[in-house]
């Protein structure tokens, strides 16, 4: 196995790790493992370069390492704020709100199942391999690629930092940011134990995907939380520091700057400098000592107690019963409810979108409700926002062919199918009935709250352009029976045709203002929606793709006739 630079600067550390009561020598080997491993793992971000069918895969390359340079493109969002010379609260809390953002996504899309893995327990636990030792492996694991990741995101910044405000600046940027990446992963870690403390077998899996969605709805309002905090009057920014800074880490990091390099050193900035050295410390040296009970409570994830499944399954059967039109089509929508409830990876990768699309909406109505206050919003047009809870469609839609158990889609070849069409049908009401309607259900209570019963024939309207739009992502999508592919084969130009579909949810919502501005036009456009919704579903119009029927995906799994 390849000895790994990473390798050779733990060496370097050798006798802290064994001081801590880490045996060095099996950590390293089960660190170098793992990392060797990896390299046939590949990062959320670069799905789009994974290897296509029938591309061998090399040994010798790491998918993370390409992955580092989107990353790094992506720190050059930072570079305007930290070259800005004019009030450090405010640009070192976005500074450090962005990476934060940028980072707890990565570790919720990438780092989740390795940090929750039961292998290791499975594995080395049968072995003379004490807790502390594989806690500390899986640790080390993490925190190599964590700090690369940061290195990627921060690289550009730190420079910018360094040429602009001095060395000071750069050293304080730099340690501050080394607080910040234990911070993350201690409290991600912590979160977990929490759940796994309450919680086992498939609730607790649950549990976690739930966390995920609560973690990208607090991440997203964080954001919103630190601009709110200043004020932009007369081109002078002024920062008004409150109580409540104080859970909102990013103002934690920032408040350093402020304090040491301008010298504001009022109560408030000194606790919020406080916080962000001795959190991370206190955090971190708590972690240690509960890394026992955290392997330990990882054996719940091995359990597959299913608690109630016949109890969920019925309401969806009833769905079933009034939205799909024949036999074929209540199986397959069955079939995807069950695979989309009990798939973690399909679920680690779709969940966080849906906290997205549950937020975005509400964040225009605040910034509205911030800039021309609640009197004026509730006779606006900015209802209209629920068209951002779309932004999950297209790309649910292309993960619905994906699966970690993608052999098993040779039952597709025994299954007494007559239309491929009622696979695909099937499928995507699966979706919209169990994902996207009850999150656009809640929504619409919100907004007729907020704006009233008014506007429940426009919520009306966006569901239908929503059911249309539906389609239109799954007929531009490229065609491929559900859940038979592996997520390695995820192709680059499915990426960009996501990216317009992203930008026709706008020419939807862009029609429907139309529509608002002539008499009865939200009726008139009601009316057009429901005779364009039911010629399309009912005649199955981006549905039909009949060469899939006998021939699934073979290169992935060849079967002749017969067998």
């Amino acid at each position: 196995m390849k000895d790994f630079i990473s390798l050779k600067v733990m060496d370097r550390l050798r006798s802290v790790f064994e001081t801590l009561g880490c045996d060095y020598r099996v950590m390293r080997q089960i660190v170098q493992v793992k990392l060797t491993m990896d390299r046939r793992r590949v990062p959320t971000i670069l799905q789009g370069t994974a290897r296509k069918k029938n591309r061998p895969e090399s040994e010798d390359k790491n998918s993370f390492v390409p992955s580092l340079l989107l990353y790094a493109f992506m720190g050059l969002l930072t570079v305007p704020f930290v070259l800005m010379n004019q009030n450090y609260m405010l640009q070192m809390s976005v500074t450090f709100g962005i990476l934060m953002f940028l980072i707890m996504s990565s570790m919720v899309a990438d780092f989740s199942s390795v940090l929750l893995d039961v292998r290791d327990r499975v594995i080395i636990s049968t072995k003379p391999v004490n807790r502390r030792t594989m806690s500390f492996a899986r640790t080390i694991h993490i925190m190599i690629y964590l700090f690369l990741l940061t290195g990627s995101l921060a690289g550009a910044p730190l420079l910018a930092a360094l040429f602009a405000h001095g060395i000071v600046f750069f050293l304080a940027f730099l340690l501050e940011i080394m607080l910040m990446d234990i911070f993350i992963l201690v409290v991600t870690a912590l979160l977990y134990l929490l759940i796994l403390n309450f919680f086992d077998g498939e609730r607790l899996k649950d549990i976690i995907n739930y966390v995920q969605i609560a973690l990208s709805i607090a991440i997203t309002v964080g954001y919103q939380m630190i601009g709110r905090s200043f004020y932009v009057i007369r081109l002078h920014i002024v920062f008004h520091t409150a109580w409540w800074q104080a859970v909102v880490p990013p103002f934690w990091f920032g408040s350093t700057f402020e304090w040491i390099m301008r010298g504001h050193a009022s109560p408030l900035l000194i606790l919020f400098s406080t916080l962000a050295l001795i959190v991370p410390i206190i955090s971190f040296a708590a972690y240690i000592q509960l890394m026992p009970a955290f392997e330990r409570k990882l054996q719940k994830l091995s359990s597959n107690e299913a608690m109630g499944g016949m109890r969920k399954r019925a309401w969806l059967q009833a769905v079933s019963r009034i939205i799909c039109r024949s036999n074929e089509e209540r199986a397959f929508f069955g079939f995807t409810s069950v695979m989309m409830a009990r798939e973690r990876e399909f679920k680690l990768r779709v969940y966080p979108s849906l906290g997205f699309a549950m937020v975005f909406p509400f964040i225009f109505i605040f910034n509205s409700a911030w800039s021309n206050g609640l009197k004026d919003l509730a006779s606006s047009r900015w209802y209209l926002s629920i068209y951002l809870s779309a932004l999950m469609i297209p790309s649910v839609v292309m993960t619905l062919k994906y699966s970690a158990q993608y052999k098993a889609a040779w039952v597709y070849r025994t299954a007494p199918v007559q239309s491929i069409a009622a696979i695909f049908k099937g499928t995507i009401k699966a979706f919209l009935a169990r994902l996207f309607l009850p999150i656009y259900l809640v929504e619409s209570i919100v907004f007729v709250a907020t704006f009233g019963i008014r506007v429940i024939p426009d919520l009306v309207v966006a569901c239908l352009s929503m059911l249309l739009y539906a389609v239109i992502c799954f007929q531009f999508t490229r065609k491929s029976l559900p859940f038979s592919e592996p997520f390695q084969v995820i192709e680059q130009s499915q990426k960009y045709v996501g990216l317009l579909l992203l930008l026709l949810i706008g020419v939807f919502a862009a029609i429907h203002f139309v529509f608002t501005l002539i008499p009865f036009g939200v009726y008139i456009y009601l009316f057009l929606l429901v005779l364009l919704n039911g010629a399309v579903w009912a005649a199955g119009v981006g549905f039909r793709s009949e060469k899939l029927l006998y021939d699934p995906t073979p290169q992935l799994y060849p079967v002749r006739r017969g067998e």
